[in-house]
């Protein structure tokens, strides 16, 4: 891949060419992780007239991937999905290191020169519209204090969980453990982790990555589960994608890759809704394969919701289930009864020695950002808002925000909302319009309402739901989780009805 030729970082003094401080820009983007840079790189592509910022809280391009640290981070889906539609993923592996990933982003960033765009360092506290002058003041703050920026379109791309605080349960008698506590979203840089004991506690995507990664120099690895959860190996390189690149452009290679795998992550998913239990069969029958034949996978491999109730774990090259049949690895499903000085004692009377326990316990989702938003004065209540097409709320004007998919890559939404964003604002400028607010009709209002995204039961997702706006029983007020409906839906009728247009400003 290639690396980015320029530092985005807070260490650059950048400064939008055109745009003042104190001007009204076109547009603020918030985040400079994957969906900022992609909105930003949308707007340079098809809207290379309008005036646009970002401002990100970390000191760094990358969101996600500059945040996380822990060993073995990398990709829980396939680049040729999670990589940028515009800009082509030329590596064949399809599982990728979160360095190669983090430089990827950095890189896109500076091809499209956006280093002068962006405000590290600079984090939104609070964004008033205000109707009349048809424009954002979003409230921010740096070292220097309080800043106040005005845009005529918000974009909130600041991902969906708490940068700052993980979730993390407390466990019985944690103070009287001596040895060291750490969570993957706060890797210390000088953890030495070799020749110790490590628990890893936890089921997810992060436990199943750190755990095989971690192995090889710990004097032993155990990984610590309540519950199992669904795992799916793959090959971390694509051979397809390594044969073609020999003959074919990169481009062209990348989307038919991209195409492919999308209709595999599609067909796949809508198999695991109609016929889990056949899914189910196969899914654990691959694991079994994978390990000794006196292996319990029946205790902890064969979860107890369905396939998809939940989002898989991809196991890259298979790592965690070589790393067990080695030996390097046992895996334990129990609770804890409380932390002892030396480890853990669970619930059925073992007790895991440790020097080392790290808590994968998950992400603690956050709407917005946790930004507070008001309208004329008035906060927003999103738990009391629809979705219009997974992208914008009822009644929120000039208001775009990129939230991903739970069953595919995140990337797909994210191009797909800033495609819209574009198409938004080429219709306002066309149109004289300057305000762009989704309304519902009566009989949209006294519909049945449904949550923000419907069978998915992860921990995570239920500890928050109760704050997401809720969405309809019919386009465009449904937020699908199915790309191909999604991608149809943003390539229809922009003055469609309900996204109504309204303008020019009456002020300024």
């Amino acid at each position: 891949m290639l690396a980015s030729s320029v530092e985005l970082s807070g260490s650059e003094d950048a400064r939008p060419m055109g745009v003042g401080e104190s001007d009204i820009l076109d547009v603020l983007i918030v985040g400079a992780g994957i969906s900022g840079i992609s909105a930003a790189c949308h707007l340079e592509r098809t809207c290379p007239d309008h005036s646009y910022l970002i401002v990100e809280a970390r000191n760094a391009v990358g969101g996600t991937w500059d945040l996380f640290r822990y060993p073995g981070v990398r990709s829980d889906s396939d680049m040729y999905t999670l990589g940028f539609g515009f800009r082509p993923w030329t590596d064949a592996r399809a599982i990728a290191d979160g360095e190669t990933i983090l430089n990827y982003v950095r890189a896109t960033a500076d091809e499209y020169g956006l280093a002068q765009h962006i405000r590290f360092g600079e984090r939104l506290c609070e964004a008033h519209w205000d109707t009349p002058s048809a424009c954002w003041t979003a409230v921010t703050e740096n070292d220097e204090g309080e800043q106040r920026r005005r845009a005529r379109m918000l974009v909130m791309c600041a991902g969906y969980y708490n940068y700052d605080t993980p979730h993390r349960p407390d466990f019985p008698h944690e103070a009287d453990f001596q040895g060291r506590i750490v969570h993957p979203q706060h890797w210390p840089d000088d953890l030495d982790y070799a020749d110790q004991r490590v628990v890893v506690i936890g089921s997810g995507a992060t436990a199943m990555t750190l755990v095989p990664a971690m192995a090889a120099r710990a004097a032993s690895m155990t990984l610590l589960q309540r519950s199992p959860t669904y795992v799916i190996a793959s090959r971390a390189e694509d051979r397809l994608a390594r044969a073609l690149l020999r003959w074919f452009p990169a481009r062209a290679v990348y989307a038919a890759l991209r195409w492919r795998n999308v209709q595999i992550q599609r067909f796949f998913y809508a198999l695991a809704r109609r016929r889990p239990d056949a899914v189910r069969r196969i899914l654990i029958r691959r694991v079994a394969h994978a390990l000794t034949p006196d292996y319990d996978v029946a205790s902890h491999f064969t979860p107890r919701y369905q396939p998809w109730d939940q989002r898989l774990c991809l196991i890259p090259d298979a790592d965690l289930l070589k790393s067990i049949r080695r030996g390097q690895t046992q895996v334990v499903t129990d609770q804890i009864e409380r932390f002892t000085p030396t480890g853990i004692r669970l619930a059925s009377g073992e007790h895991l020695d440790a020097d080392l326990i790290v808590t994968a316990t998950g992400l603690q989702l956050q709407w917005m950002g946790g930004v507070a938003l008001h309208v004329d004065g008035v906060p927003v209540d999103f738990a009391n808002t629809l979705t219009y097409k997974g992208m914008m709320y009822s009644n929120v004007p000039n208001l775009v925000h990129t939230f991903g998919y739970v069953n595919a890559s995140w990337t797909l939404r994210a191009d797909l909302t800033s495609r819209y964003l574009c198409r938004i604002l080429g219709h306002m400028r066309n149109t004289g319009t300057t305000i762009a607010t989704p309304i519902p009709d009566a009989q949209v209002l006294g519909a049945p309402k449904r949550a923000w995204i419907e069978d998915f039961t992860p921990g995570y997702m239920r500890r928050a739901m109760h704050l997401f706006p809720r969405q309809g029983s019919a386009n465009p007020w449904r937020n699908t989780q199915n790309y191909a409906e999604d991608r149809k839906l943003a390539r229809g009728r922009i003055d469609d009805g309900t996204l109504r247009f309204a303008g020019p400003a009456t002020a300024t």
